[in-house]
C-alpha cells in the first residue's frame, strides 16, 4: 500500500499565512476537558498529511495520504492492534472451515453508520462487489486485484464470464457474511482491516461524487467527517454512533496539507502541530541530528516494512531495454543516498521485500538475501552501450526523472540524477508534480522514470510480490511476464509455507534481474510527537493509528 506524498503550493502558502498572522489552529484545543494531572483529557490531535487526498473513496484510494484519513473514518471486519494482531472490528467473531476456504463473519448487532443506519453484511457485499465492478466510476479500482482471493472475483472484474452474483461473498442475513476463497490464504484475516475491504454506505450508488464532499461521506469508523477546507485541511470528529465510542478519547483529528518540510517543523515548534514527520509528513534531513539531541523525549525513529524505489516505464524507449534499465540501476550508490541525503537510518535496498515481513520461520529478508546485484559503474557503462546498440541508438536522449512535490524527494532525485550524469554520462532533468497529477501520470505510464514507495498491506511477502503481476492495478511499470504471474499464482494456491516462500523468492529475483524497478532503500520513519499524547502509534508497515489515542495533561 501506499505511495508517499506531495502537494500543491496553496497549502504551503496557507500554512505560512497562519504562521505570520498568529491565527493558529491550536485554538481548537481551547476549552477541552482538562482533568487532574495525569488524567485523560479530550483534545484535538493535529498532524500534517502534506497534500490533498486524491480520493476518500475506499474503492478508489491507493495512496498513504488517503489511507491515513480513511483509517479514522472507516472500519473493516477486523482491525489491527499495536502489535499488528488481528482483533475484532465490525465482525465480533468468525468461523473458518477446515479446508481454509470459507470464512463466516458474524457482525456486531450494534454497528452503525454515522447517520444512524445499521451496518449490515449486505453493506460489505455491496462494497466488495463495487470494488470489482469493471464499470466502476470514475475508473476501475486499482486495488481490485486484492479481492482476487475470492471465488470468481477475477473472472467478474476482468469480464471473463462470472457475474457479480457468482463472486464468493454473500450476506446470508443482516449480520452474517460468508466468504468463499479460491484457495486457503494464510493472511486473509489481515486483509480484512485493509481499506479496499472497507464497507461503504449503499447510498453511494446514487451519487458518483459522494466522496468529494464532507456532507455526503457517511462512515462507520471511530470518526466522521467534520470540516474539509480543500487543499488546506481536513477535520474529523468522533462518531457518536460508533459501537465503541467510549474508546474514542480524542476530540478530533485535524490534518494539515503543508508540502514544505521547514514549514511543517516550524508549525510543530510553535504548537500548531502535535505530530511532525512520517508517515505523511517530512522533517528536513539536515535538522534530524539536532532535533534528536534537543528533543530526545519527542524524537522517534522506527524501522518499518516499506520500500522507496524508482519505476521505469518499460513500454517505451529507452527503458524498454533490459540492459539499459540494469545500467541505470547499477550506476547509483545507495549507501551515499542514505548516509548523505536522507540520513534517517534507512537501509540500502537491492530487493523488493523489506525487513520486518514474516517468512517461513523468521523474517523473509533474513531467510532470503536481497543481494541480487552489485553497484558497478564500469559494468553499467558497458550495459548501457550494449543496450543502446540493441535499440539502434548512437546517443541516449535526455532522461526525465519525475517525483511528487516534497523536499526529500527532490534531494534524492538531484543526487541520483548527478550520479547518472557522472557515472553514465547521460543528460537528466528532474520534474516535480502535484500529488494527484503525479499519480494520474504514473497510472497512465506518462513518464520515463518516476518515484514510488510501497508499504505492506499485510504481513506477508505477497503484498510486495503480487504488486508487479500483469493483473495488478498498481503495477505502473508496464512490466508483464507470464512466468512471473505463474510463480505468483502457484504461491497463491500453495498451503505449504516453505514452498510459498521459495516461489516468492524466485519471483523477486526475476523482477530484480529484469530491473523493472530500481530499488533504493527500505524506509525508517522519523517523527516528532508532543508529550502527553498516548496510544498513537506507527505500525510495522509504517501506517499511523490514532483511533484509540488520548491525551494525558
Amino acid at each position: 500500500m501506499k505511495f508517499k506524498l506531495g502537494l500543491s503550493s496553496l497549502a504551503a502558502v496557507m500554512a505560512v499565512v497562519l504562521l505570520i498572522s498568529g491565527c493558529t489552529p491550536k485554538d481548537e484545543n481551547k476549552g477541552t476537558e482538562t482533568g487532574e494531572s495525569g488524567a485523560a483529557t479530550s483534545k484535538v490531535f493535529r498532524m500534517n498529511i502534506s497534500t490533498e487526498p486524491p480520493t476518500l473513496d475506499p474503492a478508489q484510494s491507493q495512496d498513504q495520504v488517503s489511507f491515513t484519513v480513511l483509517n479514522g473514518l472507516y472500519e473493516g471486519l477486523t482491525r489491527k492492534d499495536e502489535n499488528g494482531q488481528n482483533v475484532p472490528g465490525i465482525a465480533e467473531k468468525w468461523d473458518i472451515s477446515e479446508d481454509g476456504k470459507t470464512y463466516t463473519f458474524h457482525l456486531r448487532t450494534d454497528a452503525k453508520w454515522s447517520n444512524g443506519d445499521p451496518v449490515t453484511a449486505g453493506d460489505f457485499e455491496f462494497a466488495w462487489k463495487r470494488v470489482l465492478d469493471p464499470q466502476l466510476k470514475p475508473e476501475p479500482a486499482s486495488y481490485a486485484y486484492q479481492l482476487y482471493y475470492l471465488k470468481n472475483a477475477e473472472s467478474y472484474n476482468t469480464g471473463k464470464g462470472a457475474t457479480a452474483d457468482e463472486v464468493g461473498v454473500k450476506a446470508t442475513d443482516e449480520h452474517t457474511l460468508v466468504v468463499t476463497l479460491n484457495s486457503p490464504t494464510p493472511y486473509f484475516l489481515s486483509l480484512m482491516s485493509f481499506q479496499t475491504f472497507f464497507p461503504v454506505h449503499q447510498s453511494v450508488k446514487d451519487n458518483e461524487a459522494w466522496a468529494a464532499s464532507a456532507s455526503t461521506i457517511i462512515s462507520n469508523g471511530p470518526f466522521k467527517m467534520g470540516d474539509w477546507q480543500k487543499n488546506t485541511s481536513i477535520k474529523i470528529v468522533p462518531n457518536e454512533n460508533y459501537y465503541a465510542k467510549d474508546q474514542v478519547k480524542l476530540a478530533g483529528v485535524e490534518f494539515y496539507e503543508v508540502a514544505d518540510s521547514a514549514t511543517e517543523l516550524s508549525m510543530y515548534q510553535t504548537d500548531q502541530l502535535d505530530w511532525a514527520g512520517k508517515p505523511t509528513g517530512e522533517i528536513p534531513a539536515d535538522q534530524l541530528a539536532s532535533l534528536k539531541s534537543s528533543n530526545p523525549d519527542e524524537f522517534n525513529q522506527k524501522g518499518i516494512a516499506s520500500m522507496y524505489y524508482y519505476l521505469f516505464n518499460t513500454t517505451e524507449k529507452p527503458f524498454n531495454n533490459e540492459k539499459i534499465r540494469k545500467a541505470f540501476s547499477m550506476a547509483i550508490t545507495r549507501q551515499d543516498i542514505t548516509d548523505k541525503v536522507t540520513r534517517a537510518g534507512e537501509i540500502p535496498a537491492y530487493g523488493v521485500v523489506p525487513p520486518g515481513i514474516a517468512g517461513e520461520k523468521e523474517e523473509f529478508r533474513k531467510e532470503v538475501s536481497d543481494k541480487y546485484f552489485e553497484e558497478n559503474f564500469d559494468e553499467a557503462k558497458k550495459l548501457l552501450a550494449e543496450g543502446m546498440a540493441e535499440e539502434g541508438m548512437t546517443k541516449l536522449p535526455a532522461i526525465k526523472l519525475t517525483f511528487n512535490t516534497n523536499d526529500n524527494h527532490k534531494k534524492i532525485a538531484q543526487a541520483i540524477a548527478d550520479m547518472w550524469r557522472k557515472n553514465l554520462g547521460v543528460e537528466v532533468s528532474i520534474e516535480n508534480q502535484e500529488w494527484g497529477v503525479f499519480l494520474e501520470n504514473r497510472n497512465k505510464l506518462n513518464y520515463q522514470v518516476a518515484r514510488a514507495g510501497w508499504g505492506a498491506d499485510y504481513n506477508d511477502p505477497m503484498t510486495y510480490i503480487d504488486l508487479f503481476t500483469s493483473k495488478s492495478g498498481n503495477n505502473n511499470t508496464g512490466f508483464a511476464s507470464k512466468e512471473y504471474d505463474d510463480l505468483v499464482a502457484k504461491a497463491y494456491a500453495s498451503t505449504d509455507q516453505k514452498e510459498r516462500m521459495s516461489l516468492m523468492a524466485q519471483a523477486e529475483k526475476m523482477l530484480i534481474d529484469t530491473r523493472a524497478i530500481l530499488p533504493i532503500y527500505y524506509y525508517s520513519d522519523v517523527f516528532l510527537e508532543k508529550k502527553g499524547f498516548k496510544g498513537i502509534f506507527i505500525d510495522y508497515k509504517g501506517d499511523i493509528d490514532y483511533t484509540r489515542g488520548y491525551y494525558e495533561g
